[in-house]
């Protein structure tokens, strides 16, 4: 697995990735934490709780907005303590990927993160539904990324295989972004992936 996770971080620290400014945007930091669960590697997923004001349901990295004077890291980092009970360190981020601007109005950091540690995950039921350990070896599913055209004619939708489901954007953009270049090295943007307009409510 260690060979895994320095191919993944070289591929990452090759990666010439694109830094947003925010301007009236909030800035905001999702979490792609990999860990080896019985010798299959996996990352964490969750679908966000039925009971929220934005987003219910729908499926997520953990994450959220970057408190004043933190960094993606730190506010990556901080998330996924608060939404699922995971201790995550500096020292275990191999990189970031694009910044991604969202219908809602935020410019999101995703960071990659690698942890040895046998992980057990304590959901918060008012911001998770559910979390678990997804295989890495799904962002491979034949057909992924799917692509359909936009039902208000902008740029096409891409949707990647997880949970037996298909996901949207903006969690599927950084997915397939990361299995691109985290996992391949291929040089892949994901701005002009089309997202639904219900994700900005």
């Amino acid at each position: 697995m260690h060979a895994d996770r320095d191919r993944i971080a070289a591929n990452l620290a090759a990666f010439p990735r694109i830094a947003l400014e925010t301007g009236e945007r909030r800035r905001a930091a999702v979490a792609i934490v990999l860990s080896a669960r019985d010798g299959e590697l996996t990352y964490l997923l969750t679908r966000r709780a039925l009971t929220m004001r934005r987003g219910a349901g729908n499926y997520a990295l953990p994450g959220g907005n970057l408190e004043p004077g933190e960094d993606a890291i730190a506010g990556a980092i901080r998330e996924t303590s608060e939404e699922l009970g995971v201790a995550i360190a500096p020292e275990e981020a191999l990189g970031m990927l694009d910044d991604f601007e969202t219908l809602g109005g935020h410019v999101v950091t995703p960071v990659v993160f690698w942890t040895d540690e046998t992980l057990s995950l304590s959901p918060d039921p008012t911001e998770v539904d559910r979390a678990w350990f997804e295989p890495v070896a799904r962002l491979d599913h034949p057909g992924s990324p799917m692509s359909e055209e936009h039902p208000d004619g902008g740029e096409p939708i891409l949707r990647m295989f997880a949970d037996d489901n298909w996901i949207n954007p903006p969690t599927a953009a950084w997915l397939y972004q990361f299995r691109e270049v985290g996992l391949y090295g291929r040089l892949i943007r994901v701005s002009r992936i089309g997202q639904p307009e219900w994700t900005a409510r």
